[in-house]
């Protein structure tokens, strides 16, 4: 019987794999650019490239694609043959060095920011060594980054690996002080994926869905999350079942799918893996999204991936678990037993807290979006205001540090339940808090902020970024002192309290907190428009530049995209809106309006009266009429305004104050008309069939 030790990662061209497939010198070779950064040797990359194709040949594969990230919601890739023609008018299969290491995609069409023109269209991808190739449906891919014709990057991955090495230097730099010489930092992540999925039917019969992933329109159902019955509930056979399928495609290609279970919604579940180095856990969750959808659909249903589909429930997020870790294996986040007492913990953790204090906004940018803006602040996810949990006994201890007093440290208790057969707990020293947008879980910070429809590059190149920064900072003040106990020390104390005001182990989701925290002097951008501009903001510009993660143009331009992907977004729902109304909504409602008044007739005919329910649902139905055309009419005309504006800034904004406001106005009355027609006269599926159907 087949075990999942035994065909897991059989799709990946990983570690075993190399080391099976290529000699020595040439395994030895690449670890070393993979490990420790080294130059990539032509004939590496040609016996490489070699065996790479051979492994895949015994696969059936017969194309190979470079798979990137450019800056869409989506993964890219193009597809070549292996085949070259031969002298004797057939074919050989040919893949050298040279297709191995880049490859030329057309870049004309992808995002730019005003980078290039439209006519420019040369751009290169470049594999990315650090990131195991993998085989999908016949075809190879080979994880890349991609870049203009004159330089300019135009994805995800590129500036995360730049991030990548940017912290890895600077906290060798740290660990160097305490007399350790490691290879590497590497940081890793493991991002927990929140989805809903709903029967494949009742999603064609609803344009919203189709077209932007969530409900415009929609009453609630007379069941939603209230009665808690859901999370960890029993998962339905049809989700078990694609579950099942789904677990099976993520471990062929070497994911660590690890935890499912059904989340706090209705229809909601998630997905949690083991931690892996972050370029290929960015590469592991964009892979998994694109896998769910399509296991999804083999099961007659669609994975809905989008931060609130549906309104009045739990939207989705994906939370990530973010830590540091050396090539030997330490885990730089572990506190260890006596965490007060280990001057490089506290230095670490220190760098952690201030960059999270100092570039607040840019981790705030990093999750800013249409979808995003609907979960943050909704008591569902953590508010848009950043802080960081420590917990109890984490927050003792740095208390003490900023205090400068002696700390003796807390030991974990064990409870009784009560019960004899039930053996006692082992209580941690500190509990969870899942409203805090950056937890600390035990040697690691969760960051819940993220949406669950967002490449994480984006947040782990920010977060790697900041905190390389400071540990730049820390190691400049530090690698010159004359007693560097007494100088790590003083360094603690004073960046702690510095920065104390990040610190916040309460409950984020009241009002008072939001309140302190602008006495606090931190920053509550509420909106994605609110959010973006500070991308560019003049201290965030020269830390990106001068880490050299970004350009000051590549910033520019990508604050523009940003900007204009969210105008887009929001614009496509509101013309969903208007189409749904003009096409479907208001013919429902007037065919209903007249069965009543044939039914009015008929009854008037036959000397019966006309009763309350005709007239009144009547009277009812054409108010309801008159507000969904005066408000269709007006998001319409909201909507040419805003495709007038080419200012990217400035239609962003439109979009938040005139755009938004206009299709609550419309669903209203859109929703109050449904609540009061017959099921069999409205068009779509209601909220109840969604989130009820696959359980039926």
């Amino acid at each position: 019987m087949e075990t999942v030790a035994d065909y897991f990662g059989s799709n990946v061209f990983d570690d075993r794999t190399q080391k099976a497939m290529l000699s020595t010198d040439v395994y030895q070779s690449l670890r070393r650019t993979i490990d420790e950064g080294a130059p990539l040797e032509e004939k590496v990359a040609n016996a490489v490239a070699l065996a790479m194709k051979d492994w895949a040949l015994e696969k059936g594969v017969t194309h190979y694609t470079h798979w990137f990230q450019p800056l869409t919601s989506v993964t890219a890739e193009k597809h070549d043959s292996f085949i070259e023609p031969s002298p004797d008018g057939r074919v050989i299969m040919e893949f050298t060095g040279k297709n191995l290491v880049q490859a030329e995609p057309d870049a004309s069409s992808f995002p730019s920011g005003g980078l290039r023109e439209t006519c420019s269209a040369r751009g290169y991808s470049v594999w990315d060594p650090t990131s195991y190739a993998f085989v999908k449906e016949k075809t190879l891919y080979i994880p890349a980054a991609f870049c203009s014709y004159t330089g300019e990057i135009l994805d995800q991955k590129a500036p995360l690996l730049r991030s990548m090495e940017a912290l890895s230097t600077q906290a060798k730099r740290i660990l160097k002080l305490f007399g350790k010489n490691v290879k590497c930092v590497k940081t890793s992540v493991g991002p927990e994926q929140e989805y809903f999925l709903v029967d494949e039917e009742m999603f064609k019969a609803r344009p919203d869905l189709v077209f932007s992933g969530r409900t415009l329109f929609g009453a609630p159902a007379p069941k939603g999350q209230e009665l808690d019955d859901q999370y960890f509930g029993i998962l339905p056979a049809r989700v078990k079942e694609f579950m099942e399928d789904l677990d099976r495609e993520l471990w062929s290609v070497g994911i660590l799918s690890k935890t499912e279970h059904n989340e706090v919604a209705p229809a909601q579940h998630e997905m949690a893996p083991i931690y892996n180095m972050t370029n290929i856990a960015v590469d592991g969750n964009n892979m998994s999204m694109e896998i769910m959808q399509k296991v999804a659909r083999r099961h007659g249903l669609v994975c809905l991936l989008h931060e609130k589909p549906f309104d009045g429930v739990n939207g989705s997020g994906k939370h990530n678990n973010w830590s540091m870790a050396t090539d030997e294996g330490e885990n730089l986040l572990s506190p260890g037993h006596d965490p007060f007492h280990t001057p490089q913990f506290m230095l670490v953790l220190t760098s952690v807290i201030e960059a999270v204090d100092t570039y607040q906004d840019l981790l705030r940018v990093s999750v800013a979006s249409a979808g995003n803006d609907h979960r943050l602040g909704a008591n569902e996810a953590p508010p848009a205001v950043i802080s960081v949990y420590l917990g109890d006994e984490l927050n003792r201890v740095v208390e003490h540090a900023m205090s400068g007093e002696e700390y003796e440290g807390h030991h974990k208790q064990s409870m009784d339940l009560g019960v004899t057969v039930l053996p006692k707990l082992k209580q941690d020293t500190t509990d969870r808090n899942r409203t805090s947008p950056f937890a600390f879980t035990g040697n690691k910070f969760e960051f819940r902020m993220v949406g669950s429809t967002a490449n994480i590059a984006d947040v782990n190149t920010m977060l790697n970024a900041a905190v390389a920064e400071v540990m730049k900072r820390y190691a400049d003040e530090l690698e010159s002192a004359s007693d560097l106990d007494a100088a790590i020390k003083t360094l603690v104390q004073r960046q702690l309290n510095a920065h104390k005001r990040i610190i916040f182990n309460g409950n984020g989701y009241t009002d008072e907190w939001i309140e302190e925290a602008a006495r606090r002097g931190l920053s509550n951008y509420k909106t994605t428009p609110d959010a973006i501009p500070h991308l560019v903001d003049e201290e965030n510009v020269k830390m990106l530049t001068d880490l050299k993660i970004f350009t000051d143009v590549e910033l520019k331009a990508r604050c523009t995209i940003k900007l204009e992907e969210y105008t887009k977004k929001v614009l496509i729902e509101a013309k969903t809106m208007v189409e749904m109304a003009n096409q479907d909504i208001l013919p429902a409602i007037e065919n209903y309006e007249e069965e009543l008044l044939s039914l009015a007739a008929k009854k008037q005919s036959l000397n019966r009266n006309v009763g309350a329910y005709e007239t009144g649902l009547l009277d009812d139905l054409g108010e309801k009429v008159d507000e969904i055309y005066t408000a269709k009419c007006a998001l319409a005309a909201k909507i040419e305004k805003v495709s007038a504006e080419v200012d990217a800034k400035a239609a962003a904004e439109l979009v938040r104050d005139e755009i938004l406001p206009a299709m609550d106005a419309l669903r209203a009355p859109v929703d109050a008309a449904e609540v009061v027609m017959p099921k069999m006269e409205w068009p779509y599926p209601s909220y109840g069939d969604l989130l009820f159907g696959v359980d039926a």
